[in-house]
């Protein structure tokens, strides 16, 4: 049985942050994808489709929330699991959620806390998937 890697867009405008989460989860054995705005993020989502998005909140253009809408609103977008990543102390979570986000990272992030909800979420998209 081959084991396939899970593949995670991570959506950030600021290169540093894209750098440091790729390290990351490459290091865990994820294949990461980098879009560095909102809409080369809906661009490659509809393109390769990954298995997770970790998307930050506050970016230029268009913002998390928007992008999250835009790939909920395609139905040729399949069911992606969506984190919010945002520096907000207190993220407006109505919204993100009502925009269809799945959960949401606080910066600075707890690298810890991230990769076990990362693991979650795509544990449990496995088992939808082949159920």
């Amino acid at each position: 049985m081959t084991v396939s890697k899970h593949r995670i867009l991570v959506v950030d405008d600021l290169m540093d942050n894209l750098f440091l989460m790729q390290t990351l989860l490459e290091a865990e054995g994820y294949e990461v994808e980098m879009a560095d705005n909102g809409h080369s993020a809906i661009e490659k989502t509809e393109s390769t489709s990954p298995d997770l998005i970790l998307l930050d909140v506050m970016m230029p253009d268009m913002n998390g929330y928007e992008v999250t809408q835009r790939i909920r609103q395609n139905p040729n977008i399949p069911y992606i699991p969506i984190l919010l990543v945002t520096a907000h102390d207190q993220p407006k979570a109505t919204e993100g959620l009502n925009s269809g986000a799945n959960d949401f990272i606080r910066k600075p992030i707890d690298f810890e806390e991230l990769l076990a909800r990362v693991r979650a979420f795509l544990q449990f998209r496995d088992r939808t998937q082949s159920a």
